[in-house]
């Protein structure tokens, strides 16, 4: 068994508040989680309204398929937004 998992940052700088960044981010993440099924969430700066900070997780049975899951993950989150993408910090368990 093989994880993928994944920290994306990405800067929303026309966020004015945490309400729109709430927004914002449940609708990245209700996307991403529909369409791949993986397990999605805010992982860190939660008071900061122009950053968001998400970590999800994929579970496969070869380190091949995890990465193209991750890779195919971030190409859609990237298309699905008008946030930048930041730093991406991936890893393969």
């Amino acid at each position: 068994m093989k994880i993928g998992s994944c920290v994306v940052t990405f800067h929303a700088p026309w966020v004015q508040s945490l309400k729109e960044k709430r927004m914002v981010l449940k609708s990245l993440v209700e996307k991403t989680k529909h369409k791949f099924n993986v397990s999605i969430a805010e992982v860190d700066t939660p008071q900061q309204h122009k950053i968001l900070t998400i970590g999800f997780a994929c579970v496969s049975n070869s380190a091949q398929h995890a990465d193209e899951m991750v890779s195919q993950i971030l190409s859609f989150m990237e298309n699905a937004t008008d946030a930048d993408m930041v730093t991406i910090e991936r890893e393969i368990i």
